[in-house]
């Protein structure tokens, strides 16, 4: 059974397609998200309605939360806010109705998913240091964790006392770890790697590999502009920043 792990789409119809031929041509069966379906891009209903017919499993990002609800935006930038407000007039009410609703935290066969952390996953702490790592995998109860948030793909492996961190192709799941692995991002790369990120899982080979995937960039800049959300939102896609 492989599972392609999804993060971080933000309405980036584009590079999701691109993401899913790739699986389904590697021989994905089965598929897990871990949450910001909608925000920044120009894509939320099409993007969300793809993930549902997927029938993925799928936790609640910090994106997915404020776009279906109206409270405060202080914690986000300007440029997100005007992204997140632009966002809430395209979707239905069931859309927001769906994403109210998902689960912060979620175990799917032997492994969890999670938008930001396990401890205190409604406050969308981000992990970026081995200390930060620590305090999720106290709360981990599976050998496997999948995370998103900070859109750099970033992997952590626990093994008695000592935690191992760094920039990963292949993982190999060793008995007797921890792994606490992020999955990078489809419609919104922040580590200098324009091309779409995601994972594949093989559960039967116990491995974890690195997928990135070149899309439309230009289609998805496009349509950002056309929708006159904000301008950085284009930009930033060329350049994986």
């Amino acid at each position: 059974m492989k599972y392609a792990i999804l993060g971080d789409i933000h309405s980036n119809l584009e590079a999701l397609q691109a993401v899913l031929k790739d699986a389904g041509e590697l021989g994905v069966t089965h598929y897990a998200c871990t949450g910001d379906m909608v925000g920044y891009n120009a894509d939320p209903k099409a993007c969300l309605q793809i993930i549902r017919n997927l029938k993925s499993s799928v936790v609640q990002g910090n994106h997915d939360y404020y776009a279906a609800c109206n409270e405060s935006m202080e914690l986000f930038t300007p440029m997100a806010q005007k992204s997140i407000r632009w966002t809430r007039k395209q979707l239905s009410p069931f859309d927001r109705k769906y994403l109210r609703h998902l689960p912060l935290i979620l175990d799917v066969e032997n492994f969890t998913i999670v938008h930001s952390s396990l401890s205190n996953p409604h406050r969308w702490n981000y992990i970026f240091k081995r200390r930060a790592a620590d305090a999720n995998f106290l709360n981990q109860f599976n050998p496997v964790c999948f995370f998103g948030h900070t859109h750099v793909p970033l992997a952590f492996a626990k093994g008695g006392k000592s935690i191992e961190k760094g920039f990963y192709e292949t993982l190999r799941i060793r008995p007797g770890f921890q792994y606490l692995v992020n999955v990078g991002s489809v419609g919104q790369p922040r580590d200098r790697n324009p091309k779409a990120a995601y994972v594949i899982y093989d559960l039967q080979e116990q491995t974890i590999h690195m997928r990135r995937v070149e899309y439309d960039i230009e289609t998805t800049q496009k349509k950002i502009r056309a929708a006159h959300l904000p301008f950085r939102n284009a930009l930033r896609l060329s350049s994986g920043r």
